[in-house]
């Protein structure tokens, strides 16, 4: 919100010496985020005043129209003779009246006027544009003033070109200060002075001649204001005080009507909209729109209407997104000027729209249209449904006042009941949250000076006004006391903190973990939770896959990502692809967080009062209404896993490092895991790891299926990961200690043994483990062997095995015995043949 501090002073009697930048600092002080203070004109200096064009001679013989003009500029050139220029726009004529910066003039740039030779002629000075001012951007020829300005008036008092303008960045929750009603009544408290508040108006009462209006939606529209002006003349201007304030405000002049309405917005908060009542068909309906229905709005576009779409209709159909955009057929027509009768013609009755919208609606609209706009901006963040009637009488005073029209008697205010809303707050509060002492009076003054009804001793009985939607509970109140009173004013101190327990156990295997994939070589990255069917549908999962069964957002930041994560394979794979993209081809990322997972029944969450901790029965009760969400890791692999050199070729990364990768974090717990062969979307089928801690499957590794990688563009062969966390721990995090170090030397023993195809490697392991004893140190798959001297349905799988004691040297025969025990131990439970015997 851009507020010109000469518009401010309007409404807050500030101090005569108080600068743009301490008024900054006061609404900074109060809690608004003030981002820059614009010096307009701090670098213009005059003469620069008003002049009369009093003849053009056309010069010829140039790549460009040129112009000898002779200018009365009064006695403002010392001499009162006419001030003769040369300049090369053509969109003024004898008789105007034009901007004429004199000689010694600095214009914004800095650009100092000097008198010069040109084109053959003396130019002592510049006919200016509205841009060469500062005014904006427009740049399309001279600017044209009123006819009956007198020549030599000061044109930068005329102007306004000096002022300073606060740009202020307004939080959702402080919608009020979208205008300079709001901004004004944060200065006022600021500085401790009055407002005079533009809204206090006269207004005539509802009566049954106003436009016809029904309103079929009450929720969507609980007001709806209505005014009509006849006898609007075409040819007025928006005059140049109007223009000034608009384009300072940053909303560029267009008709006076339309100017009107934008004024009145930036003034009393209200977005307005304007119809020309000739071309309006029957009443107006407020409704909400069919399917198939469409609109042409106000910037030429067709747009195909949801049902869920609030409408401004009339007997043609709708005419209007409410408080998002009005349609064309209604819009007002621009003055056009008769070249053979001299007449302008144009909208001649205006109907006045004020209404108030249902916030949620004109957000989901303007979103789903993609049409942000001034009004839907407002209407959003919460406008003052009681400004409508205000507003309206001040659009039909200034249609009055400039375009010389009549209004008509009619009055059509319908409004739905908004039962006042009392806040009980102790008076107190403020003080107790703040730790410092306000006192009862300052409480009760802070919140009348944001407009509310206070009444009460020991415990305030609070009415917030109709402007502040977002005062709902004491500590709001309590806030607002806080704010005004200053928060640099609140003391600090440190609090009594009592002494903790330290880490969980889970919170330091969560840490171990982390570091321990990092020490690996791993990234770690943190992806947006959100995904879509096409995320998916990417990842080739069955229609009837559990991870179809997502959690949607009601309004979700992007309408193709609507739902919550139930595996974090697409945020990461993402992440990998978009790293790629930018040349980083050898990856290995990994992260860790929580998936959602509906429950299968919906419950609604209660909302629990902010005055007191919630009960264990309503902790439950927002526990049972959030969806399950258990944490996980994820890695993925691609490119290089052992970069090429000097040394030797490069590893590439495979599914084996995805496996790893699981391993480490098994490690990290403490906790044996078991990998099996198994088929799992979005895996290889040939390629793919099933992951399993004491019997429970925990998750899964390999490389990613073709098709996997060919609808995300990754690079080929690339390999993921994903474990459960919660499943992982089922049992409890196992303390990690670290390990017995023996000084005697350690045996090796080699054993092959032929097994069925079908057999799981991993099972074999387990079972020469449990027959070796504690003499076993490790063991190592070191070769995996098919063909025909392995026979037909069989492989030969070949282990290394290490033994040591730590008590003294093993003999060679101890070793043996412990191997023989380990092969018989896997016999028996594999069916395993030693090869070779």
């Amino acid at each position: 919100m851009r507020v010109p501090l000469s518009w401010l002073r309007e409404y807050v009697d500030l101090p005569a010496g108080e600068t743009g930048r301490d008024v900054a600092a006061r609404l900074v002080r109060a809690g608004l985020e003030v981002e820059t203070v614009e010096q307009l004109g701090a670098d213009l200096k005059g003469p620069l005043v008003v002049g009369e064009v009093l003849s053009i001679e056309e010069l010829s013989g140039f790549k460009k129209p040129i112009r000898h003009c002779f200018v009365n500029v009064g006695e403002a050139n010392g001499t009162g003779e006419p001030q003769e220029i040369v300049c090369g726009a053509t969109n003024f004529a004898v008789g105007d009246k034009v901007v004429v910066v004199l000689p010694g003039a600095v214009l914004p740039g800095p650009f100092p006027i000097a008198a010069r030779q040109t084109y053959g002629h003396t130019s002592a000075g510049m006919i200016c544009s509205a841009r060469e001012l500062g005014m904006g951007d427009d740049h399309n020829g001279i600017m044209v003033l009123e006819s009956h300005l007198e020549p030599g008036t000061d044109a930068i008092e005329l102007l306004q070109l000096v002022d300073e303008v606060l740009d202020i960045a307004v939080t959702p929750d402080r919608g009020y200060c979208l205008s300079l009603r709001g901004v004004a009544r944060e200065a006022a408290a600021a500085y401790g002075l009055p407002l005079a508040d533009p809204a206090l108006l006269d207004v005539p009462p509802a009566n049954a001649f106003g436009y016809p209006v029904k309103v079929a939606d009450p929720v969507g529209c609980d007001r709806f204001v209505a005014r009509t002006v006849t006898g609007v003349d075409p040819a007025a201007k928006s005059p140049i005080w109007l223009q000034r304030r608009l384009q300072k405000a940053g909303i560029r002049p267009v008709s006076l009507t339309v100017d009107i309405t934008n004024y009145v917005m930036l003034e009393v908060g209200q977005p307005l909209h304007a119809y020309d009542r000739g071309r309006l068909r029957g009443a107006i309906l407020v409704r909400r729109a069919e399917e198939g229905e469409t609109l042409t709005t106000l910037d030429g576009v067709k747009r195909k209407l949801s049902a869920e779409d609030l409408l401004i209709c009339d007997d043609s159909g709708p005419i209007g997104l409410a408080g998002v955009m009005g349609g064309a057929s209604t819009e007002i027509i621009d003055p056009v000027l008769d070249p053979e009768t001299g007449e302008v013609t144009g909208s001649t009755e205006v109907v006045i729209e004020a209404a108030h919208f249902d916030p949620i609606s004109v957000a989901r609209t303007a979103k789903r249209h993609k049409l942000p706009s001034e009004a839907s901006k407002r209407f959003e963040r919460g406008v003052d449904p009681e400004a409508s009637r205000a507003a309206a009488q001040r659009a039909v005073d200034l249609l009055v006042l400039i375009a010389g029209g009549t209004a008509e008697a009619g009055v059509t205010d319908i409004a739905a009941p908004h039962p006042l809303h009392t806040i009980a707050i102790a008076a107190d509060l403020p003080d107790r949250v703040a730790g410092t002492e306000y006192g009862r009076e300052t409480v009760a003054r802070r919140l009348q000076e944001i407009g509310c009804t206070v009444a009460g001793a020991d415990v305030l009985e609070v009415t917030p006004p109709s402007w502040r939607p977002d005062l709902t509970d004491p500590y709001d109140l309590a806030e607002e006391v806080i704010r005004l009173e200053g928060y640099d004013n609140v003391p600090a101190r440190m609090p009594n903190v009592p002494p903790g327990r330290g880490l969980t156990e889970e919170q330091r295997f969560h840490r171990r973990m982390g570091v321990a994939l990092a020490a690996a070589g791993y990234v770690e990255i943190n992806a947006y939770p959100f995904l879509g069917e096409a995320a998916f549908d990417a990842l080739g999962l069955a229609k009837d896959d559990p991870r179809r069964r997502t959690v949607k957002l009601v309004n979700p930041l992007n309408d193709e990502e609507p739902a919550l994560r139930t595996t974090l394979l697409p945020g990461l794979l993402g992440a990998l692809r978009r790293n790629v993209g930018r040349g980083n081809t050898d990856l290995a990322l990994f992260e860790t967080g929580t998936v959602f997972l509906p429950k299968p029944e919906l419950k609604v969450a209660p909302r629990p009062s902010v005055e007191h901790r919630p009960s264990e029965a309503e902790l439950a009760e927002l526990d049972a209404a959030l969806p399950d969400q258990p944490r996980r890791v994820a890695v993925a692999l691609a490119g290089g896993r052992l970069p090429a050199g000097w040394w030797g070729k490069g590893v590439p990364a495979s599914w084996a490092d995805a496996v790893e990768a699981a391993r480490t974090v098994a490690r990290a717990a403490n906790l044996e895991l078991t990998v099996r062969q198994a088929q799992h979307e979005p895996w290889h089928p040939g390629r793919c790891a099933e992951l399993l801690v004491n019997g429970r499957v925990v998750g899964y590794a390999g490389e990613l299926h073709p098709r996997v990688v060919k609808a995300l563009h990754l690079p080929e062969r690339t390999s993921a990961m994903e474990l459960d966390l919660d499943v992982l721990l089922a049992d409890g995090v196992q303390k990690v200690s670290g390990p017995a170090v023996s000084g005697y030397p350690v045996a090796h023993q080699d054993v092959a043994l032929i097994v069925d195809a079908a057999v799981p490697a991993a099972e074999v392991a387990a079972a020469l483990r449990e027959g070796a004893g504690e003499l076993l140190e490790s063991i190592e798959l070191f070769d995996v062997f098919t063909g025909e001297q392995a026979g037909a349905g069989k492989k030969s799988l070949a282990y290394s095995l290490r033994f040591r004691a730590a008590d003294r040297t093993l003999t060679a025969d101890e070793a043996s015995a412990a191997r023989e025990a380990a092969v018989a131990a896997a016999t028996a439970a594999t069916g395993a043949v030693l090869r070779g015997a």
